[in-house]
C-alpha cells in the first residue's frame, strides 16, 4: 500500500500542480511554509518535489476559498484547521463510536464547524449586497445627472 500511495505522490512535480490549479509554485512553496499543504514528501538533494493529485485538488479548493471568501491567509488557515477536524471527526463517526456521549460530542463539534463557515458565508454575502446597493445607487445618480443633461439645451 505504501508503495501505491509513493507512486501517486511521484505522479506530479511543483510546476504541473501549480499550472493544474492555477497558482504559481511560490505560492505552493508559501502554503507549504505556513500549514496550509502538507510539506512534499522527503527526497534526495536536488530531486524534485512530487505530489499527489489529492494535493492538487486541496490546492484547488484552498484558492477558491480564499477568493470566494475573501479571506486572509490566517483565515484560510483557520477554515483549513476547521475542515480538517471536521473530516477528522467524519472519520471517526463512521468508524462507528458506541459511546453516546461522544457520538453527540462529535454531532455538536460538527455543527459548530458548520456554523461558523456559514457565518463566514453570510458575512461575505451581506458584504456584496452592501457593495451592490451602493454600486445601484451610484449608477442611479449618473443617470439622473446624464438626463438632467439630456433635459438642458446645450450651450456653446
Amino acid at each position: 500500500m505504501s508503495g501505491e500511495k509513493r507512486e501517486e505522490r511521484a505522479a506530479l512535480k511543483i510546476g504541473d500542480v501549480a499550472r493544474l490549479a492555477g497558482v504559481t509554485p511560490r505560492t505552493i512553496r508559501y502554503y507549504e511554509e505556513i500549514g496550509l499543504l502538507p510539506a512534499p514528501d522527503a527526497r534526495e538533494p536536488g530531486a524534485h518535489r512530487t505530489y499527489a493529485p489529492s494535493d492538487v485538488e486541496r490546492l484547488t479548493e484552498l484558492t477558491r476559498l480564499k477568493h470566494l471568501l475573501g479571506v486572509s491567509l490566517e483565515g484560510l488557515k483557520d477554515l483549513v484547521a476547521a475542515e480538517d477536524d471536521r473530516a477528522a471527526l467524519r472519520r471517526e463517526w463512521h468508524e462507528g463510536v458506541e459511546d453516546p456521549v461522544r457520538r453527540r460530542e462529535i454531532m455538536e463539534t460538527l455543527d459548530d464547524h458548520a456554523r461558523r463557515q456559514l457565518e463566514l458565508a453570510r458575512a461575505r454575502r451581506d458584504e456584496i449586497a452592501a457593495l451592490e446597493a451602493e454600486l445601484l445607487e451610484r449608477r442611479a445618480r449618473i443617470r439622473r445627472r446624464l438626463r438632467e443633461l439630456d433635459d438642458k439645451p446645450a450651450t456653446a
